[in-house]
């Protein structure tokens, strides 16, 4: 039984439809998006987006869509489905969809009378080039097929419109043309497999509406362009290919390579083959040399906390520790330059931020966790080289004070992960002594000094950490204060960030402490499907991340689930209960399983709603969720099988205080 699939009940409800949306990837930063009906209800969505770094550094949607219509007998069936502006669904292709299933590819049967057509998609690894395959499964008489390319040649950011400068022109390729609307964009080949007839009669399609656009606040209307039509006889049992590419493609063996492309794709047949699918679309490898993670689908690029966070689950959990290698060759380089010489990288954004250093150590850890501390030796200079530019005093917003813990000021910007602004300033105005950096700021001494050896300054420095972070951050009510600032009238909000000091191999909290600190996250903040960042007992509670950017903003870090905050938590819950723990936390990620067939099918969102029916928002596709999820279901499987806490090196330099 296929593990991804929807029926014609679901596919003909485009109330339900529309809301899975599916992301196909080259590794270079190209992708196809859409919903599982074909109607784009993003300005990112396209069959075709691309990078072309000589315009900027945002992607461009060349081919938005291609229309197919069936002719038999002179009888037209479009099965496209588009969304016009004033909720018109025109035409309803979805109405001839029989199932889509995607558990190799994106595949979809449809069924016009007695014709029974199924459309597979590819999208060639590190390749800007999608291939389609239609196979004519049954028909009792001459059909045609007629495929109408509508372009957008613009910014994912932005919308066209018709106007009288685009280029209307095109250039001969084999089995099919070259067209560039504008100066300065590449031509976009699309061919076929075999000879179509051309149609030329270039003409624009007015008044497209994206309902996701028009739901955030955003212009939501465009026009594409539609250059000309191609026209093909298909006979039953025969498969044709479309490409479209920036190169041209020779049509000859575009059978051979999409056969290639499937060949190479993981199949999802489970909870654990989904998430290993998605990291791997999240790998973005721009250069032979190069290699990162970019944060997520469809809009992000590649920012240091998510990349460092994703990093063990998205490689070394899906044993890919070649790009793992790849990563820390391309990142650790990058942050010694900005350490030495506070030079900003101009593809990782973030280097800047207070916790980046920590994370780092926190990673290497991890893969000393996987391959033993001797192993990680290698990566030691670079974690005392990361610790010393702490002690130093270097970092330009974040300094050490007596105590040992870290002091950061941010003049009103926002500070840590819970990154919202509105007019230029933080929504959660947090300063001073934050609970998760100076959580990671210990865990990275202690790590540092299990892997370097002791030195007496750092020994000094943990020993005071050890007596002022319960005392600076544990209240009266035994739960973690967010963040204390000099001079500043507490806030007794309950956030998950002190999820970190029970969940981080070395913590400064006693055991009864760390209990309190799940017992109150588990109460206040676990949902189905994640961490809430504020409890709804806590004044200023947003349950619903919607509406316009500023909604958003106010809801992102005041309510909203995210889903990597499940991977501290399980970390946490296993050191504190171990194997009587697994059935709870196996119960846990029911909802995250159930979530890989609702808003990214296959994958798993950025954020949700805080409350029931807790709807998937944000990125379809998130580093943070995939990677910390694929480490969580790894924890539970080494529980499982006997690596408890006590015994397995997975904790072995945990410090445990009674």
């Amino acid at each position: 039984m296929s593990y991804l699939k929807f029926d014609k009940t679901l596919l003909a409800n485009l109330d339900e439809s529309l809301q899975r949306e599916y992301i196909r990837t080259n590794r270079k930063g190209a992708y196809a998006s859409s919903t599982i009906v074909g109607c784009n209800t993003r300005k990112y969505h396209g069959l075709l987006v691309v990078p072309i770094p000589e315009l900027g550094d945002q992607n461009r949607v060349l081919l938005s869509s291609l229309d197919l219509t069936i002719v038999q007998h002179g009888a037209e069936f479009n099965v496209a489905v588009h969304h016009y502006k004033g909720g018109v669904i025109s035409p309803n292709g979805h109405k001839y969809i029989r199932e889509h299933n995607v558990d190799v590819v994106p595949a979809t049967v449809f069924r016009v009378g007695g014709v029974i057509l199924k459309r597979e998609q590819v999208f060639c690894h590190y390749i800007n080039r999608a291939i389609i395959k239609y196979t004519l499964i049954e028909a009792n008489s001459d059909t045609l097929l007629r495929f109408r390319p509508l372009l957008a040649f613009r910014s994912v950011r932005a919308l066209t419109h018709e106007n009288g400068q685009i280029n209307r022109d095109h250039v001969p390729a084999r089995n099919g043309i070259g067209v560039s609307l504008y100066n300065g964009y590449p031509h976009l080949f699309m061919q076929f497999s075999k000879e179509p007839q051309y149609i030329e009669g270039g003409c624009w399609y007015k008044d497209f509406e994206y309902a996701k656009e028009r739901e955030r606040g955003y212009e939501c209307t465009e026009d594409l362009y539609m250059p000309g039509i191609f026209e093909i006889p298909i006979k039953k049992g025969e498969s044709l290919y479309f490409a479209a590419g920036l190169e041209e493609a020779n049509p000859n063996t575009l059978r051979t390579t999409f056969a290639k492309e499937v060949k190479e794709r993981i199949p999802r047949e489970d909870f654990f083959s989904c998430l290993r699918n998605a990291a791997h679309q999240l790998y973005y490898r721009p250069t032979p040399e190069d290699g990162y993670l970019l944060a997520g689908y469809p809009w992000f690029g590649v920012r240091a906390r998510d990349l460092l966070v994703a990093l063990p689950g998205c490689t070394l959990c899906v044993d890919a520790p070649e790009r793992f290698e790849r990563i820390m060759n391309t990142i650790v380089p990058v942050m010694q330059r900005f350490m030495q010489e506070q030079e900003h990288c101009g593809t990782i954004q973030g280097l800047h931020e207070q916790d980046i250093g920590s994370w780092a150590i926190w990673v290497v850890q991890q893969y000393a966790r996987r391959n033993g501390i001797e192993e990680a030796r290698r990566f030691g200079a670079f974690v005392r080289e990361v610790a010393d530019y702490y002690l130093s005093n270097q970092h330009p917003t974040v300094r050490v004070r007596e105590n040992g813990l870290l002091y950061a000021t941010g003049n009103g910007e926002p500070l840590g992960w819970m990154d919202a602004k509105l007019n230029g300033r933080a929504v959660i105005p947090r300063e001073g002594y934050l609970v998760e950096l100076n959580a990671l700021w210990y865990n990275a001494l202690c790590f540092d000094r299990e892997l370097n050896g002791a030195r007496p300054e750092t020994d000094s420095l943990i020993s005071r950490i050890e007596q002022s972070f319960p005392d600076v951050f544990l209240n009266c009510y035994n739960y973690l204060f967010d963040y204390v600032q000099d001079g500043k009238p507490q806030d007794w909000s309950v956030r998950p960030n002190m999820l970190f000091a029970a969940s981080l191999p070395y913590t400064p909290l006693q055991r009864r402490q760390q209990l309190h600190v799940l017992e109150i996250t588990t109460r206040e903040l676990l949902t189905p499907k994640g961490i809430r960042t504020l409890s709804p007992k806590s004044e200023g509670y947003q349950p619903h991340c919607q509406g316009k950017q500023e909604d958003r903003e106010l809801a992102y870090y005041n309510g909203s689930a995210w889903p990597w905050l499940l991977g501290q938590y399980t970390e946490a819950y296993l050191r504190l209960y171990g194997n009587s723990g697994v059935a709870f936390l196996e119960r846990m990620l029911i909802g995250m399983e159930e979530e890989l067939q609702m808003h990214g099918v296959g994958t798993i969102s950025e954020l949700f709603d805080g409350n029931p029916p807790f709807t998937g928002r944000g990125a379809i596709s998130f580093a943070m969720s995939v990677g910390e999820i694929l480490r969580a279901k790894e924890l539970l499987n080494q529980t499982e099988h006997g690596m408890h806490p006590d015994t397995h090196h997975m904790y072995s330099y945990t410090k445990w205080k009674i």
